[in-house]
């Protein structure tokens, strides 16, 4: 595996060397072929368990840890940065597009603040089914390519296995990186960052000066509306939308209290640790929005060295957020409807409906599936819905069905058979539920013999559901 530096030039204590602690006996659980290919990851089968436990590093390229601040829940941690992962490095693919190779449970580091640096078992296996799961919903996400059992046991509550998962981002550029050197008033560092953040992600910006960072600021606002939208099309909730998982490429990142809207709510939570719901379903885009506006806080000095005329050409990007994000939200369900353009009484369609689904507690992926289906006669259309369905069919026409085919899924990775899957792991070292639901979860708007199970909500529901962080 060839390696290259990354991050190592942006600034002083921002990618500190720290290599990964060795576990007794690592076991490769899961491997990630495709991805691999992709990256052209060559590292020999024998090798794989020790090189992505960290026991074995026959790279030149020296692991590191990332600094980044942080507000987690609205409230601001100015030094937070990688407390359990190493990057070691990152990979160009057959594109020459760089890939950070990040290990997540390696051991600690300067940024562990007293903690073990371990993962378990479970939350890893999670990170690796629901990256996967959401990359083939088209969701922007990173990835997984390993997850190796260490043999050793993580003393949680309770003591569970230990496991490191191996995941591979565009970048780990995060708000809170930007976060970071802000707070230290590291106005190089700042450039330097957002120099390579630009160079990776918004290549054509070709811009110089405060035009160039206005301009980065614009496509992460951008790029933030359209993973939010995405997560909000097939139900996602991530559940811990703090500044330091907020990714500036716009993709998906920490997967701990994530999980699967089943029956319809804005008000949705599942995390066990957001008690006031500030990162419930429907609040999603406030607070990226939110996130945003702290990164273009950190942008100021690129701006102006006058503060005032800073914020005055920032604050248009930040303000426009909302407008942004309702035309892509308006958007988003005319597709999933499939509607024939914009016409009065869309909004209203599409509120009807959606209040439907609130009081009659339906299933958001299984209620548009069923439409679309319709669409085709071959399936009945709920009782619940069968007036506001004689509106909504007048808007249909030859294209709906493909239009709504491709915007809503037929299966999800329900929490419930997540679950099942974690606590097989967490039992036994591994599950036999998992190569098959792997496979399933590869073609989620097609429909695959044999299982039904694989597309049913929990029984039972999921009103006591509650996710947990991975630390």
């Amino acid at each position: 595996m060839k390696l290259v530096a990354r991050y190592t030039q942006v600034a002083d204590d921002f990618a500190v060397p720290d290599s990964p602690s060795a576990v007794a006996a690592p076991t490769l659980l899961l491997w990630n072929d495709v991805l691999a290919q992709q990256l052209n990851i060559d590292v020999a089968s024998a090798e794989r368990a020790d090189v992505f436990a960290g026991n074995l590093n026959n790279s030149d390229v020296k692991p590191v840890a990332l600094g980044y601040s942080g507000h987690q829940f609205g409230h601001f941690s100015p030094r937070l940065g990688d407390g359990r992962a190493h990057l070691l490095g990152a990979v160009a693919d057959q594109q020459q597009q760089l890939w950070d190779i990040q290990l997540k449970g390696a051991g600690a580091t300067p940024f562990s603040r007293g903690g073990d640096g371990r993962c378990a078992i479970g939350p890893a296996v999670r990170e690796y089914i629901m990256s996967e799961a959401m990359h083939a919903l088209g969701v922007p996400t990173t990835r997984c390519l390993a997850v190796v059992a260490s043999g050793e046991t993580v003393y949680r509550q309770p003591p569970q296995p230990g496991a490191i998962v191996t995941r591979v981002a565009s970048s780990h550029i995060r708000v809170g990186s930007f976060q970071y050197l802000a707070s230290q008033g590291d106005v190089a560092g700042l450039q330097a960052l957002a120099d390579l953040a630009i160079a990776r992600h918004y290549p054509e910006i070709n811009t110089t000066g405060p035009e160039r960072y206005l301009a980065f600021l614009a496509n992460v606002v951008e790029k933030q509306i359209a993973l939010v939208v995405s997560w909000m099309r097939v139900g996602f909730i991530h559940g811990v939308m703090n500044t330091d998982n907020t990714l500036i490429s716009g993709e998906t990142i920490d997967y701990g209290p994530c999980a699967m809207m089943n029956q319809f709510d804005f008000d949705t939570v599942f995390s066990s640790i957001d008690r006031q719901g500030r990162y419930a379903f429907g609040n999603q885009a406030n607070i990226a929005n939110w996130n945003c506006a702290r990164l273009a806080e950190s942008l100021l000095p690129l701006i102006s060295d006058d503060e005032e005329q800073a914020v005055a050409l920032l604050s248009p990007l930040i303000n426009g957020f909302a407008e942004q994000f309702n035309h892509a939200f308006s958007q988003m369900w005319a597709q999933k409807l499939g509607l024939d353009g914009d016409q009065a009484g869309d909004k209203e369609l599409v509120s009807e409906l959606l209040g439907l689904l609130k009081t009659h507690k339906l299933d958001y992926t299984n209620t548009f599936d069923t439409l679309t289906e319709s669409l085709q006669g071959s399936v009945t259309i709920a009782s619940d819905l069968a007036a506001w369905s004689i509106k909504w069919l007048t808007r249909t026409n030859a294209h709906s069905y493909q239009i709504m085919r491709q915007a809503n899924p037929r299966m999800i990775p329900r929490n419930h058979i997540i679950e099942t899957i974690l606590r097989d792991y967490e039992r036994d070292g591994a599950s036999s539920m998992l190569i098959d639901y792997l496979a399933a979860l590869k073609s989620p708007y097609y429909t695959m013999a044999n299982n039904a199970f694989w597309y049913s909500p929990p029984v039972d529901g999921d009103h006591n559901y509650q996710t947990f962080c991975g630390t």
